[in-house]
């Protein structure tokens, strides 16, 4: 930028449907973010967001708000908030001109709900094209209500949307089923939350769907439909209860490894301070050089005889949760050594597993396997 030293900054742009919960997510990530030592800004760019809950640093109502556009150009609220965007596109040296003095910063981007602007109109997309060019390094964060997992018909049209939208926005992408607070309020799974969130054998939702007489004439239609998502095998979900330190920390892991961004040692320190006060646990984390991805963590019971350190080694993404206390294990990734008494294992068909030699395995699905100390 003009005026300053080059530096190379991160953040988020939170996209997703309207009533997801993208701003709540960005006061949530917000404060975790600043109990981490990092430095944030929040920008809303959506000029219909009144009332905003957390403090904004730059605010796109500033440059035009939409009630004056509804007025002026006779446009309803969707019509208005395209011309916002294409606006804002057009005048993008007033939002580079706001970022200026953020530079340094750990950027959340606050973005409109509107669908189409996330899967074929070209305005929010030119936008953060630029904002690329000007050396942020943007992840999209595409929050979906976790409710449309209770209906098969209303999941397959989730997939369709966020796999257009992945391919449209052209940012590295992570998906996040939101609210899962309140998914035990929405009714009774057809099948378990994993289905869901890896996206796993889709026909079981066709099988599902062919119990409806009303969606039984459409079974070709689905059937297509489900063809495409697997043929493309992008989109998977992480969910995300932002009232749970581990649910946003799973998620943020996620981010920072889609956009490089790499955390500094004090940073390591007080989230590992954060984790273990949540865990209700002594862990101590050390990471090994030889590896950037290893991580120790190590839990003692009081008078107990340090346990052998065992290798886990992940493939993907595994989550654990129902522990006492309430706490997780969260999302692990990469070459990791981990022991824990075999009591905590929540008791779950999915992580059924064998005895080894004196350990317990959690079992083994298409992403993970991991071994535990009994």
């Amino acid at each position: 930028m003009a005026g300053a030293a080059p530096t190379t900054a991160f953040g988020q742009a939170v996209i997703g449907p309207p009533g997801s919960g993208k701003t709540t997510y960005c006061l949530g990530m917000s404060e975790f973010l600043r109990a981490l030592g990092r430095r944030v800004a929040v920008v809303n760019l959506d000029p219909a967001n009144e009332g905003l809950p957390y403090e904004c640093a730059v605010d796109v109502g500033e440059l035009v708000g939409l009630g004056d556009v509804m007025d002026a150009l006779q446009l309803g609220p969707n019509g208005g908030l395209l011309y916002c965007m294409e606006y804002l596109e057009a005048n993008l040296d007033w939002l580079r001109a706001k970022l200026d003095p953020l530079r340094g910063h750990y950027f959340l981007f606050d973005c409109p709900g509107q669908v189409e602007l996330c899967t074929h109109h070209g305005a929010l997309r030119s936008i953060f094209s630029q904002m690329t060019q000007w050396d942020l390094r943007l992840t999209a964060v595409h929050l979906v209500d976790s409710h449309y997992c209770t209906d098969p018909a209303k999941f397959i049209s989730v997939l369709c949307t966020s796999l257009a939208t992945m391919l449209h926005v052209e940012l590295p992408h992570v998906n996040l089923l939101s609210k899962m607070d309140l998914i035990e309020h929405y009714g009774k799974l057809a099948f378990n939350l994993d289905y869901y969130t890896e996206v796993l054998d889709l026909s079981y939702l066709l099988d599902h769907l062919a119990s409806d007489p009303f969606f039984r004439h459409y079974r070709q239609l689905n059937e297509k439909l489900v063809q495409l998502i697997e043929d493309y095998s992008l989109v998977s979900f992480i969910p995300l209860n932002i009232q749970d330190k581990e649910s946003i920390q799973q998620v943020l892991q996620a981010v920072d490894k889609a956009n490089g961004y790499c955390f500094g040692v004090q940073e390591q320190r007080s989230l590992e301070a954060m984790m273990s006060a949540a865990m209700g646990a002594d862990f101590h984390f050390s990471s090994y050089p030889s590896s950037p991805a290893s991580t120790v963590a190590k839990s003692r019971r009081p008078g107990a005889e340090e346990w052998p350190r065992l290798p886990l080694q992940m493939i993907g993404f595994l989550l654990t949760s129902g522990l006492p206390g309430g706490w997780s294990l969260g999302r692990l990734q990469g070459c990791l050594y981990l022991r824990i008494s075999r009591t905590l294992i929540r008791r779950s068909n999915k992580y059924r597993g064998p005895a080894m030699k004196g350990h317990w395995s959690l079992g083994r699905d298409t992403r993970a396997s991991v071994c535990l100390v009994s």
